[in-house]
């Protein structure tokens, strides 16, 4: 056979051989978006620690967060595969690999089967049975009810919410912990803190989200006075819900101090959204919630510690 027979071949260098590999698996990488990752994976920290009042398991953590993160990145990339149509009329995702095309719906949903197994595997037998299951019933709860909702009821941001909790309360049952009073505490907090949050990024993709005919409640309602009312309700309620931690064992006075300073700046965030439903009201409000969640975890754990020590 000639050598012009078989071009293709002569012409792949070593380089450019690899160079698909290193691509994809920068795709895969940018699919798991490694920012919830590192959201969620302090979250589980935190839920760890709060359920080990003696000696820490470093081994179990070490094991749990990268697990319980392979659940995290699962969801976000089966979501992805689910909504790339969708995903496609919106100029915030549609750069997204599946939607642009750089990455097949085969290799994409193969890729979220394996992170699921692995995740549930491994927590299976190297941490526990709970959480491995609680762990696979949060990526299906997200995956097959929030993701195909959200075409059909403005609901969706109520059900996305309790995966959207779930990670401080694995975090929690990875240390051994049960469904106790104290889990679901942590649970509230990342609950409610959810609503003012995805309502002011709902607030500012409003008319992407209505085009793509995804039913995100601000696209929906009037001048956004519906949404702007219960991001408000929420916030209201996140005060109370803040201090939960002190009066069930968790923390002390300290942690209940921060708290309230924490979830009163959120309210007063909210309340300028409220009052004034604009873009930049509702950036103020997205980046403050990025801000007050982890410092109130971190004031959290800090006192637990202290109080444990």
């Amino acid at each position: 056979m000639s050598t012009a027979a078989n071009p293709p071949m002569l012409a792949v260098s070593r380089d450019e051989a690899t160079e698909v590999p290193c691509c994809l698996l920068a795709e895969l990488w940018q699919m798991a978006r490694p920012r919830i990752l590192v959201m969620s994976a302090a979250a589980i920290a935190g839920g760890f620690v709060l359920a080990s009042p003696g000696p820490l398991s470093w081994l179990t953590l070490l094991v749990a967060i990268p697990a319980i993160c392979c659940f995290v990145a699962a969801s976000s990339v089966l979501n992805q595969v689910m909504e790339y149509r969708s995903d496609r009329e919106m100029a915030r995702t549609a750069n997204r690999p599946v939607a642009s095309g750089r990455v097949s719906l085969l290799t994409a949903t193969l890729f979220g089967v394996v992170l699921s197994v692995a995740g549930a595997s491994v927590l299976w037998w190297m941490v526990n049975a709970l959480t491995s299951v609680a762990s696979f019933l949060t990526m299906l709860s997200y995956v097959l009810v929030y993701t195909p909702l959200k075409r059909r009821s403005v609901f969706c941001t109520t059900v996305g919410a309790i995966p959207g909790a779930m990670p401080p309360v694995l975090g929690w049952f990875a240390a051994g912990g049960s469904a106790s009073v104290e889990a679901l505490a942590l649970f509230a907090i990342f609950f409610v803190w959810q609503f003012p949050h995805f309502l002011a990024i709902g607030w500012i993709y409003r008319e992407q989200y209505e085009n793509a005919g995804l039913k995100m409640l601000p696209s929906y309602t009037d001048n956004g006075r519906r949404a702007g009312w219960i991001a408000l309700c929420y916030a209201l309620a996140f005060v109370p819900v803040t201090c939960v931690p002190r009066f069930v064992g968790l923390a002390g006075p300290g942690y209940l101090s921060a708290a309230v300073v924490l979830s009163i700046g959120y309210l007063w965030l909210t309340v300028r959204f409220f009052m004034e439903r604009s873009d930049v009201r509702a950036r103020q409000l997205m980046v403050g919630s990025l801000i007050c969640l982890p410092v109130l975890l971190c004031c959290l754990v800090l006192d637990f510690i202290r109080l444990t020590a």
